[in-house]
């Protein structure tokens, strides 16, 4: 399932907005259904930046991959 929130955001700004839910769900002052949807949405958050950081780990191993096929043709 997909989220129109979470799919145009960057790495740093979902970072960022987890922070202030956890900030925000600490203080302990939300009311029980807003705590909910706050803990919805840095689920959905910590979801997507996970696949950000894989999506990452696979681009790092490819061109690590590249750089040695690259060092053996010499």
């Amino acid at each position: 399932m997909s989220d129109k929130k979470t799919d145009e955001i960057s790495f740093e700004q979902a970072a960022a907005k987890i922070e202030e839910i956890v900030r925000l769900l600490e203080k302990g002052d939300c009311p029980l259904d807003k705590s909910l949807t706050l803990f919805e949405e840095g689920v959905a958050l910590i979801k997507t930046c996970s696949v950000m950081l894989d999506n990452a780990e696979l681009k790092i191993i490819g061109l690590q991959k590249e750089t040695v096929g690259n060092d053996d043709d010499r």
